[in-house]
Order: C-alpha cells, then sequence, then structure tokens
C-alpha cells in the first residue's frame, strides 16, 4: 500500500490495514464514470418529474421534497399533492428500487400520519377528509418480481394498483392505498447526434 499498489490488495487485506490504523474502509462504486448515488438520484428524480406530471393532469397542487421535524421524526416527502376541492391531501413516496418493504411502509406510513396531522393544516391551512398513500416504483420485471414476493405484506398494506390507482387521482372517491409502476423514462427522449 506504501508503494502505490493498493489496487493488488484484497478487499480482507484492506479491511485489514485500516482496522489497524482505526480507520473504516468504504469503497466508492463507479459506473461509467459517475458513482452510483448519482444514477439512483437522477432515476429517483425521473421517476418523480413522472408522477408530478401524472398529478399536473389530474389537477392536483403539487409540492416535491417536503421536509419535515415533529418530536425526532425527520425526512421529506417526495411528493406531497392535494385537490383543495374535495379536501384530499396524497403522500407519495417514490423508490428506484424496492429494498426493504418494512422501511418503506413504516416510513410511508410515518409521512401519512404526520401529513394529516400537522402538515396538511401547516401547507394548507386546513385538515384533509382523507389522506391518500402511494408508492412509486419503476415498471420493470425486478420491481415486479419485488412487489410479488413481498405481496403478503403489500396486498394488505397496499392493495390498489394500476387502473384503481389511476381512477382514484382522476377522482378520489375513498381512501388509498397503493402502488403504481410508471415508465423510467427521460420525456425527452433520446438523442442521437
Amino acid at each position: 500500500m506504501e508503494r502505490g499498489h493498493g489496487s493488488r490488495l484484497s478487499g480482507a487485506a484492506l479491511r485489514r490495514l485500516f482496522a489497524a490504523l482505526d480507520a473504516r474502509w468504504e469503497p466508492v462504486v463507479s459506473w461509467r464514470g459517475g458513482e452510483i448515488d448519482r444514477l439512483l438520484d437522477a432515476q429517483h428524480a425521473r421517476l418523480v418529474g413522472a408522477i408530478v406530471r401524472i398529478l399536473g393532469r389530474h389537477d392536483w397542487t403539487v409540492e416535491v421534497e417536503v421536509t419535515y421535524s415533529e418530536f425526532g421524526e425527520r425526512g421529506s416527502i417526495d411528493v406531497l399533492a392535494w385537490k383543495k376541492d374535495v379536501s384530499v391531501a396524497l403522500v407519495v413516496e417514490v423508490k428506484s428500487e424496492l429494498v426493504s418493504v418494512e422501511a418503506t411502509l413504516r416510513k410511508l406510513d410515518e409521512k401519512v400520519r404526520l401529513t394529516r396531522d400537522k402538515l396538511a393544516d401547516a401547507r394548507l391551512g386546513t385538515r384533509p377528509r382523507t389522506v391518500g398513500r402511494l408508492l412509486i416504483l419503476p415498471r420493470s420485471s425486478t420491481e415486479g418480481r419485488r412487489v410479488d414476493r413481498a405481496q403478503a405484506v403489500l396486498g394488505t398494506a397496499l392493495p390498489d394498483r394500476g387502473d384503481r390507482v389511476r381512477a382514484w387521482l382522476r377522482a378520489p372517491d375513498r381512501p388509498l392505498s397503493g402502488i403504481l409502476f410508471v415508465a423510467d423514462t427521460n420525456p425527452g427522449g433520446a438523442r442521437r447526434s
């Protein structure tokens, strides 16, 4: 390592080396010149943009990345939307990949509760009649399989899918708890030189 040959060391050797220095080794994965986090953030931004466009077509008022800090509960709501005429709020959680069902559902429940009890009143000046919850995932076979594998839990917590979710977004007439798969595409399309 001191002679500049660190790339030849194994991961285990590097961990031992840094442990001896009372330091931690955290490798950074890059892909085609960029960090993976930047790629996931770009995908997340495209998914947020897709649901914002969908909501806009149905006359929802939309805010993105709404932060909150209430009694130790901190975070941000990816998309907070409301239809004032029917007094309905919608909390949208956007995931570029469903990694932890439990953590996703727990955080979504927190955001819905805080929206109902505090955020809607602070942002809208009124408490909503109902608060819908919606998980947005990319439309892919991988995410479809992940949802299928967790169907026992997700089918109970977020039973609404596809057409039922789209119909509710057009005319929210009942509580909503659902998942919507959206295309992860660049709305501007590909450009060729």
